[in-house]
C-alpha cells in the first residue's frame, strides 16, 4: 500500500526532512466481456470493458521546509503535529478512510496547505469513491503551490471525462501513474492502438505485477492482436497463476481466436482459481458469485458459440435472477439471451434492453443507466444499441427504430453497422433507392472498411433487380473474388442482364487465378466444367470444347469427356468420333441394334425398374411370366357378361345434390299462416271483415292509430276472429286436401 512506515518518530524524521509521503495504491481490474449481435446477418460481436486500474502516488521527493508551530495552547490541549501525524499513519496503515479525512482536516487546520494532509485526503476521498469531494479539494487547493494534476485527471477519468482528463495529463511527466491512467484512458475511448503504445511504455518501467498484465492482455485482445498475448505468459505460468483476472484474459484471447473448447477449459481453471481466492479472502456464496459473474457470463457464451445453446440459456437466466451487483455483467448476459431467442418474445426483449437505460433523460434519451454508462466501452454500447433497432423492426415500431438509428450516425460516424441499420430501415419502409444511396456513399468514402457495406449493397440491389448496381458492388470486393460463390453470382447477373460476354471474361478470370493457385485443385476443377456448360449454352462451342479438351487430358473427368462429346459433335464430328471411343460401353447394352432403335417410335418410361434390366432378362424367366394361369374376372351376383345392361352411373357415388341430374323441389310459395296460435293474417283479417255480416262489434276500433286502442281492439275481435277463421278454413279444406298444414290456428 505504500511505504512502510513502522514508528511515528521515523514518521516525523522523514516529514522534517522533507521525504515522507503517505501513498495509496487503486486497484481495480480490467474487465473484458464479450457482446453478441443477433440478427440475420449472424454476426458475432466480441467487446472489452476497462475499468480503472491506477496507482496513485508520485515519484518526487518532497523539498525539505518548516512546518509553522502550533497556536498557543488553550484550556483544552490541542494535539501536537507530530501526534496527529502518528495518528494518521495508523489510520492510513488501517486502511480507515474515513479517520484519515478527519485526521487529514485536523492536520490541515493547525497547518493550513500542507502538502501531505492534502495528498492523504484527497487519496482517501477518492479511494471511499467521494470522487466529487476529491475533485472540490484539489480546485481549493489551485492556489497552493502543490502539483495534484494527476488526481484531477483521474476524477475527470471516474467522471467519464475523458477527453479533459486525456487533455490534462498530456503536459504531464510519463510517470507510473501518468501512464497507467493514459492507457486506461484510451481503453475506454477505444484506441486501442494508443492504449497498447501505453502499455509497452510500462513494460519498459520492468513493472512486475499481475494486475499490469491483466490489462495489456485485455488491450491486446481488444485491439484484434490476440496472438501476441502468448508471449506475457507461457501456459504453465499461467496455470500455476493464483491471479484469476490473468487467466481470465487469457481464455479471452482463446475465444478471440474461435478455440473454443480450450477457452472453456481455461475458463473453468478461471473460475476455481477465483472461488479459492475469493474464500481465503473471507468471501461468501453470494458474494463470491457477484465477483466471478463475469466469469460466468464468459462462459456460457463459449458455450453458446460451441452450440450448446440450453446451457447458455440456463447460464444467462441464473445471472439475471440472482440480481448481482455487477451491472455490465447483467447487461451483457440479457442482451445474449435475446440473442437466443431468435427474434421471439419481442416485446419482453425490447422491456429487457430499455431497464438498461437511463430513466427521465430528456436531453439524451439514449444514455445507459449510471452503472453502466461509464463501464461499458463504446463498442459494447454500439452493440446493445444495434441489437435494440432489430427488436423495433420487429415490432414494426419504424419511428422509433429510425431516431434510434439517427442517433447511433452521430455516435459511431464511421461504424459499418450504423450505416447498415439505416440501410435495413430504409428497406423496411421500401425506399430501396435510399439504402443503395446511402450504402454507396459510405463504400466510396471508407474503401478500406466496407466489404460489408458493399455485400449488403449487392444483397439489396439484387433483391430489388437492379442487377448493374449489384455486379459493380460485388467487383469491388476485391479478397473474394474468385471464390465460386461469387463468381456464381456474378455469372447470374450478367446473364439476367443479356451481357454474356462479361459473364463469360468473370469465368475466364477466375479459372486463371486458381490455376495459379496453390491449394485450388477443386475449385479449378468445379469452375472449369461449369464454365464449359456456360458457353456451350450460349453458343460458344470452341471455347467449351477447349475447356473440357484440358479437362480430359489433365483430370480424366468422365463428365468432362461426355461433355467434349456433346459439344464436338456439333462442329467437328472427327474428334466427336475419336473422343467418343475413350466412352465405357454401359452393361447390358450388348447386341443392341441402333438402327432397330433409330425406327421405333420411342422408349417407354417403365415405373419401379430401368431398361437395362429388362434387357438382360434371361429366356427362362420369359417363358415362366408367359405360363402363368390367367384367373377369371369375379362378377356380381346375378351379373349376366354376355347382357350386362346399362353401365352403371359414373355418378353414384356422389351425394345426390352433386349429381348433374339433381333437381331441388319447389318451395311452396303461398301464403303461410305463421305466428302465436289464432293469429291471422292482414290480408284475411280485412277479407274477413267485408263478409261477415253487419253485427261484427269491435271491428271499427281494430283500426285505431293508439297503441292501447290497438291493444283494446285485439281484445275485443279475439271471439270474431276466431270464427272469421273457423269459416276460411271450411272453404279451403275441399280444394287443398293434400296441402300440409304448417301453423295450427
Amino acid at each position: 500500500m505504500g511505504q512502510s512506515l513502522t514508528t511515528w518518530k521515523e514518521l516525523i524524521q522523514k516529514k522534517r526532512q522533507g521525504q515522507g509521503k503517505i501513498q495509496f495504491q487503486i486497484h481495480a481490474i480490467t474487465k473484458y466481456f464479450r457482446v453478441l449481435h443477433p440478427q440475420n446477418l449472424s454476426l458475432f460481436f466480441s467487446h472489452p470493458t476497462a475499468s480503472s486500474f491506477l496507482s496513485l502516488f508520485s515519484d518526487k521527493s518532497m523539498a525539505p521546509r518548516g512546518k509553522p508551530k502550533p497556536s498557543p495552547a488553550s484550556s483544552t490541549p490541542t494535539p501536537s503535529l507530530e501526534d496527529l501525524f502518528a495518528t494518521l499513519h495508523r489510520h492510513v496503515e488501517n486502511n480507515d478512510l474515513a479517520k484519515v479525512v478527519k485526521v487529514a482536516d485536523q492536520v490541515l487546520a493547525i497547518a493550513p496547505g500542507d502538502e501531505d494532509a492534502i495528498h492523504c485526503k484527497v487519496v482517501a476521498l477518492i479511494r471511499s469513491e467521494a470522487i466529487d469531494k476529491a475533485l472540490n479539494v484539489i480546485k481549493a487547493a489551485s492556489s497552493l503551490p502543490i502539483d495534484l494534476s494527476s488526481y484531477k485527471a483521474y476524477c475527470l477519468y471516474r467522471q467519464n471525462k475523458l477527453e479533459e482528463a486525456l487533455d490534462l495529463i498530456r503536459g504531464l511527466e510519463k510517470t507510473l501513474m501518468v501512464l497507467q491512467l493514459e492507457s486506461q484512458i484510451f481503453y475506454r475511448l477505444g484506441k486501442m492502438d494508443l492504449c497498447i503504445d501505453s502499455y509497452e511504455k510500462l513494460q519498459k518501467l520492468k513493472i512486475d505485477s499481475d494486475d499490469l498484465k491483466a490489462n495489456i492482455m485485455a488491450s491486446l485482445v481488444a485491439g484484434g492482436r490476440p496472438g501476441e498475448v502468448d508471449a506475457i505468459m507461457s501456459a504453465s505460468k499461467l496455470k500455476s497463476s493464483k491471479s484469476y483476472e490473468l487467466v481470465y484474459n487469457a481464455a479471452c484471447a482463446l475465444v478471440e481466436k474461435k478455440k473454443y473448447p480450450e477457452a472453456e477449459e481455461m475458463l473453468l481453471h478461471a473460475r476455481r482459481v477465483g472461488q479459492e481466492t475469493l474464500m481465503e479472502e473471507n468471501y461468501v456464496g453470494d458474494e463470491i458469485e457477484a465477483e466471478l459473474a463475469t466469469i460466468t457470463v464468459q462462459l456460457a457464451y463459449v458455450r453458446q458459440m460451441m452450440g450448446h445453446g440450453q446451457e447458455s440459456v440456463d447460464e444467462y437466466s441464473k445471472v439475471i435472477r440472482r440480481g448481482l451487483e455487477d451491472d455490465p455483467s447483467l447487461a451483457i448476459a440479457s442482451n445474449n439471451l435475446i440473442t437466443l431467442r431468435n427474434g421471439k418474445e419481442v416485446a419482453d426483449s425490447l422491456r429487457k434492453l430499455d431497464n438498461l437505460m437511463s430513466k427521465g433523460n430528456s436531453k439524451n434519451p439514449f444514455e445507459f443507466s449510471s452503472g453502466l454508462e461509464f463501464r461499458l466501452n463504446p463498442k459494447q454500447k454500439e452493440a446493445i444499441y444495434s441489437n435494440r433497432v432489430l427488436l423495433l423492426l420487429l415490432a414494426n415500431k419504424i419511428d422509433q427504430a429510425q431516431e434510434l438509428v439517427s442517433a447511433l450516425q452521430e455516435m459511431y460516424p464511421e461504424s459499418t453497422t450504423s450505416i447498415l441499420l439505416q440501410a435495413a430501415v430504409f428497406v423496411r419502409e421500401k425506399k430501396v433507392p435510399k439504402a443503395e444511396e446511402i450504402l454507396t456513399q459510405y463504400s466510396n468514402k471508407y474503401p478500406k472498411n466496407c466489404k460489408t457495406v458493399l455485400l449488403a449493397l449487392a444483397q439489396i440491389a439484387a433483391t430489388a433487380g437492379h442487377f448493374q448496381i449489384s455486379s459493380e458492388a460485388l467487383l469491388k470486393v476485391a479478397e473474394i473474388q474468385h471464390m465460386p460463390a461469387t463468381v456464381a453470382t456474378l455469372v447470374s447477373l450478367w446473364e439476367r442482364l443479356g451481357d454474356i460476354n462479361n459473364a463469360a471474361l468473370v469465368l475466364d478470370a477466375s479459372i486463371e487465378w486458381w490455376k495459379n493457385s496453390m491449394d485450388g485443385e477443386r475449385n479449378l476443377l468445379v469452375l472449369m466444367q461449369e464454365a464449359a456448360s456456360f458457353k456451350l449454352k450460349h453458343g460458344k462451342e470452341g471455347e467449351a470444347a477447349r475447356l473440357y479438351e484440358e479437362l480430359v487430358r489433365s483430370k480424366g473427368s468422365v463428365e468432362a469427356l461426355v461433355g467434349l462429346v456433346q459439344t464436338a459433335a456439333k462442329s467437328d464430328l472427327d474428334k466427336a468420333e475419336q473422343y467418343e471411343k475413350q466412352l465405357k460401353p454401359l452393361p447390358g447394352l450388348k447386341g443392341v441394334s441402333v438402327e432397330v432403335l433409330e425406327k421405333t417410335s420411342g422408349a417407354k418410361h417403365v415405373e419401379g425398374g430401368s431398361h437395362v434390366a429388362k434387357m438382360e432378362m434371361s429366356e427362362e424367366v420369359k417363358k415362366a411370366k408367359a405360363k402363368k394361369r390367367k384367373r377369371k374376372p369375379k362378377y356380381p351376383k346375378g351379373f349376366d357378361p354376355a347382357n350386362p345392361g346399362p353401365p352403371p352411373d359414373p355418378e353414384r357415388w356422389l351425394p345426390k345434390r352433386e349429381r348433374s341430374t339433381y333437381r331441388p323441389k319447389r318451395k311452396d310459395k303461398r301464403a303461410q299462416i305463421r305466428g302465436a296460435q289464432g293469429a291471422v293474417s292482414r290480408e284475411k283479417h280485412d277479407s274477413t271483415a267485408t263478409t261477415s255480416g253487419t253485427s261484427g262489434t269491435g271491428v271499427g276500433n281494430s283500426g285505431a292509430t293508439s297503441s292501447k286502442a290497438g291493444q283494446a281492439g285485439a281484445g275485443s275481435l279475439k271471439g270474431g276472429s276466431q270464427s272469421a277463421a273457423a269459416g276460411n278454413a271450411e272453404q279451403n279444406k275441399g280444394s287443398s286436401k293434400s296441402r300440409k298444414k304448417k301453423s295450427r290456428n
